[in-house]
């Protein structure tokens, strides 16, 4: 037993070194898991013969991951996508796998081997990439959103390997392996439901156990989950779920088929379940766990003897495995008519093997396709092409994103063929609002926007716009300036909207500045420069979200939007004290102390208004409300009670 909490103790403390200080610089919680496995296990030496035991145990993370996935692939969404998961998807899946297996046979591979190495090479590390689209926010890019479409597709083609993989086994590795089985020990076979049955048999069994599957998760599971939510006790709740994963996974063992594909049928059963978010947070824990310890486990069985042995080899593959897929995925970008730099950003970021690898090696080596010292081999590409994305995402950052924005930047700024009352610099979602309502009001704008890709996208739903940089005076001459009534600064960067502010308030001092804010200390900037009109651009509706929560928590409307009206008043009375304490202080360092007792002086005003009564008498000279009559509320709240 202390043997066990020695090995325990020594796996954890390796996770909990290695995965922060992995995220903290940009290498992902995946390689983290890797690197804490290589050091505890071929570096040091902490950890040895329990490794392959263990992993066994941690590939359950690999099953409910793929429960998670099911969870996740509701039927809508996917035909909403049908057209990018099975064009891109299914393209990038073929393609790469036909030209891997092609080179597979070249070198001298059997074909079922040279199939298998080219399935298991198509996939990419959806972890590793999803993560890093996270942290430098390019998930809403039109690569990364291209990307996800083919993570996702790649997430659904592992069950059907899972299940094409068994069929490719090798006569002579099957021959072998049960000889050493037979000498080993004849009373430790595995439990089967489907031993020595026909073959007819055998398929009305396995067809059963995927309708039990598939009828019992949408009838029986609803009953179950409701039967234990009531008991109130989220322990039993996890349990629950936890049993029905490993039912499910036991039941597809029994019946020859993967666990994971059976899991993986039943989370999207249950995609659509009232249950679906609560089964999520209870298996996210221990689906990350033990994945986290698959992956140590990974690491910790890499054979550097192995890699010493084969180091050409292993480099070689690994070099040309990720030209393959990164010239496949460059191709499908053409094709698909993906542009610029998002065209680079979908090549690079998948160009790797990914985490299903590990597992797929695993697999083939446990159904006799690949020999177990190819597989050492190809583990050791897998990984190697893992640690080396961070690198390929650096190579985007610092190269290619550069010349992209370069590129566009040196484009000349275009004709500006039109004059306005009003000149909108800056066209993102607040400054496509304001031209919107004045466009609707016959009044006529020019648009300018300095981000090209936002321009075009607004040519294509036909709202009239401009690239060029709104701070260059020769641009505003063109846009007409001198004879404009009004500016409305958008533009995102809080310093050149200042400084644009300044610019036109000096040059052009009747045209009136209309900007907005980012925050407090942005507003009080641009009214030092000359604004004559900022709004906050969160202000409003945060006043408004405000105001529905408290007729939401009971509060009658009328009152609500009385409490919204005083809180506006008050602020107002207070801003120009405030803004005249940042323009004498903003140098002073006692500046932020006298700054927050003025706001504290303010929240007083606030609150004791709030209890007040004056909101009745207000509301006999407010315009458009009516007082509600003595009552009111309480026959408003019979009528809900009477209507529940």
């Amino acid at each position: 037993m202390t043997a066990y909490f020695i090995q325990a103790f020594i796996y954890l403390c390796a996770a909990v070194i290695a995965v922060p200080l992995a995220k903290r610089l940009g290498l992902g919680s995946v390689l983290g898991y890797l690197i804490a496995g290589v050091i505890i296990g071929p570096v040091i030496g902490l950890v040895g013969s329990e490794t392959n035991t263990l992993q066994h145990f941690a590939e359950f993370g690999v099953v409910m991951m793929l429960f998670l996935v099911g969870l996740e692939l509701e039927p809508r969404m996917l035909w909403d996508m049908r057209n990018k998961l099975i064009g891109l998807g299914g393209l990038q899946i073929g393609l790469t796998t036909l030209v891997i297996t092609a080179g597979g046979l070249y070198f001298g591979l059997v074909w079922s081997v040279a199939l298998t190495v080219g399935l298991i090479f198509a996939l990419s590390s959806t972890a590793i990439v999803l993560q890093t689209f996270s942290e430098k926010d390019l998930s809403k890019t039109e690569g990364g959103k291209n990307a996800f479409s083919v993570l996702l597709f790649q997430d659904i083609a592992v069950i059907p390997m899972l299940a094409l993989i068994p069929l490719l086994a090798l006569p002579e590795l099957i021959e072998k392996a049960q000889s050493i089985a037979g000498q080993a020990a004849e009373h430790h076979e595995e439990l089967s439901l489907v031993a020595g049955l026909p073959g007819w048999a055998y398929g009305i069994v396995l067809l059963l156990s995927i309708a039990i599957v598939v009828v019992g998760g949408h009838y029986l599971s609803r009953p179950l989950f409701r039967y234990v939510a009531n008991s109130g006790l989220r322990e039993i709740f996890t349990a629950t779920a936890l049993m029905l994963v490993i039912g499910i996974a036991a039941l597809m063992s029994l019946v020859g088929l993967s666990p994971a594909l059976g899991t993986f049928l039943a989370g999207v059963v249950l995609a659509n379940s009232e249950f679906r978010h609560e089964l999520e947070s209870n298996i996210e824990p221990f689906k990350g766990l033990l994945l986290g310890l698959f992956f140590i486990t990974v690491g910790a069985g890499i054979d550097f003897n192995v890699l010493a042995s084969n180091i050409g080899p292993v480099l070689g593959l690994t070099a040309g495995v990720m030209l393959i897929k990164a010239l496949v995925l460059f191709a499908l970008a053409f094709i698909f008519k993906i542009k610029n730099s998002d065209r680079w950003l979908f090549a690079l970021s998948l160009a790797q093997a990914g985490e299903f690898g590990f597992v797929l090696l695993s697999y083939t080596v446990q159904n006799h396709v690949i020999p177990s010292d190819l597989a050492q081999m190809l583990s050791l590409v897998v990984a190697l092409s893992m640690f080396l994305t961070p690198g390929l995402f650096i190579f985007f950052d610092k190269v290619i994103l550069p010349k992209y924005e370069h590129s566009e930047n040196d484009r000349e700024a275009d004709e500006i063929t039109e004059k306005g009352t009003v000149i909108i610099a800056g066209i993102g979602r607040f400054g496509q609002l304001v031209n919107r309502f004045l466009r609707a009001n016959k009044i006529d704008t020019v648009v300018l926007d300095h981000q090209i890709s936002q321009v075009e996208n607004l040519k294509k739903i036909n709202v009239k716009s401009f690239y060029g940089d709104a701070t260059r005076p020769d641009l505003l001459h063109t846009a007409g300036i001198e004879n404009a009534a009004m500016i409305v600064i958008a533009i995102d960067n809080n310093e050149r909207a200042v400084e644009l502010t300044k610019y036109v308030k000096h040059t052009y001092p009747k045209v009136k500045i209309f900007a907005r804010a980012f925050d407090r200390g942005h507003h009080f900037e641009l009214k030092h420069a000359g604004a004559d009109f900022i709004i906050s651009e969160t202000y409003h509706s945060a006043l408004e979200l405000g105001k529905e929560a408290l007729i939401s928590l009971g509060v009658h409307p009328f009152k609500a939007e009385q409490k919204k009206a005083t809180l506006r008043e008050l602020e107002l009375c207070y801003k120009d004290s405030l803004y005249e304490m940042w323009k004498a202080n903003s140098e002073d360092s006692k500046y932020s102390t006298h700054f927050r007792d003025l706001f504290i002086e303010l929240e007083t005003a606030i609150a004791k208004a709030m209890k007040s009564e004056r909101f009745d008498e207000q509301a006999k000279v407010e315009r458009g409300w009516t007082p509600p009559p003595k009552g009111y509320e309480k026959q408003f709240s019979d009528s809900d009670e009477g209507a529940s």
